[in-house]
């Protein structure tokens, strides 16, 4: 019997509604009066017109700076800096999943609070306590586990839905795979993504999660198609954001991350969003699993739905290139990779045989 506990961890405060950015004071000033605010650069104007007026007006000091568009060593250093230049006492980070990594990691830093305000519902970022830094030309570099959650979680749904599709999209195909993933990490009591066991409470939350998306998913692509606030919005945000992340974190990530880690290498996937690359990588694993065809089409259903690429094809890519694919598989099957939470050794031989399964299955799926 394995002494390792299993474990369950989130944000203290996670809330979800149309108009919560205009009251972050409120929540900014149970931590502190001199705000650090990272911010994407759509997001400036703003924050500059409109947020740091209403933090003045409730007596708040605020510095504000640019998020520089990737999360790196060195960005993390120049805004710590920065921060420590300022002497501020809380941060304020609203962007992308990458300008909230970056403010979770000079956060842990610096050992100051932190509130999170997502501009987009594209990933994992704003619940979890991982950033994932990458080196200066944008590719992997390593994953930093930090010991606390986010304080505070905003998920602004007026903000959200005036994104673009394909990123809620993106939060979909991450989302998607949160139960399956952590079914077989449950199943094998493998490791979850804070190196404790998967919790119950963890595979449940994923549950939960696959549920939401599978009544929810044509109402919500009708919402954020129409930059519209609807119910059906509003849930599935907070099944990409809080189950999917939450339940990622308790539960554990198996083959489908496996894979999209290792899709980083070929070229032409280049632009592919993380979560787009999941939902390929979800496929596979579906394979390895032999899983029953009522689940494998109802998974193509919600990509469907969700304006996901399903084929490879739809990734723009012309050609399978044995050599990329074979690379793919030699990462995927990586012993520092989640692979290892599927409850048996899978070969890279099977890993690159599965993804050319996949792509054929999904070829059978394409309108």
């Amino acid at each position: 019997m394995s002494m390792t506990p299993r474990s369950v961890s989130s944000p203290k405060k996670f809330l979800i509604g149309a108009g919560l950015f205009d009251q972050v004071g409120d929540y900014l000033a149970e931590h502190g009066d001199h705000v650090f605010i990272i911010g994407d650069r759509f997001f400036l104007p703003r924050i500059t017109e409109r947020t740091v007026p209403q933090l003045q007006a409730q007596g708040l000091r605020a510095h504000v700076e640019t998020f520089a568009g990737e999360c790196t060593t060195d960005e993390i250093e120049r805004l710590t800096a920065a921060l420590q230049t300022a002497g501020c006492n809380v941060i304020l980070a609203v962007g992308g999943g990458k300008a909230l990594d970056v403010a979770k990691t000079v956060s842990h830093h610096c050992k100051l609070p932190q509130v999170l305000v997502p501009t987009i519902a594209s990933t994992d970022a704003p619940c979890t306590a991982l950033a994932v830094i990458y080196k200066p030309n944008g590719e992997f570099d390593h994953y930093l586990f930090m010991p606390h959650n986010p304080d505070t979680v905003l998920a602004d749904t007026a903000i959200i839905a005036q994104a673009p599709a394909r990123f809620f999209a993106a939060g979909v195909g991450d989302a998607l795979a949160t139960y399956f993933e952590a079914r077989a990490t449950w199943r094998c009591n493998g490791t979850n993504l804070i190196l404790k066991r998967p919790s119950r409470t963890g595979l449940g939350l994923g549950e939960m999660c696959y549920q939401i998306l599978r009544r929810n998913i044509d109402a919500a692509m009708d919402a954020v198609r129409n930059h519209a606030v609807t119910p059906a919005l509003e849930e599935t945000i907070e099944a990409t954001i809080y189950l999917s992340g939450v339940g990622a974190e308790a539960a554990g990530v198996a083959a489908a991350h496996a894979v999209n880690n290792g899709m980083a290498v070929v070229p032409a996937l280049h632009g592919a969003q993380h979560g787009e690359k999941v939902a390929f990588g979800l496929l596979t694993q579906l394979v390895l699993e032999n899983a029953p065809l009522d689940e494998v089409e109802e998974v193509i259903r919600i990509i469907k739905a969700a304006g996901l690429p399903l084929s490879l094809r739809d990734f723009g890519l012309t050609e399978w290139v044995e050599a990329e694919w074979r690379q793919v598989a030699k990462l995927a099957c990586d012993k520092n990779d989640t692979m290892g939470n599927m409850g048996r050794p899978i070969s890279e031989q099977e890993v690159y045989d599965a993804m050319r399964a996949a792509n054929s299955l999904a070829e059978r799926y394409h309108d």
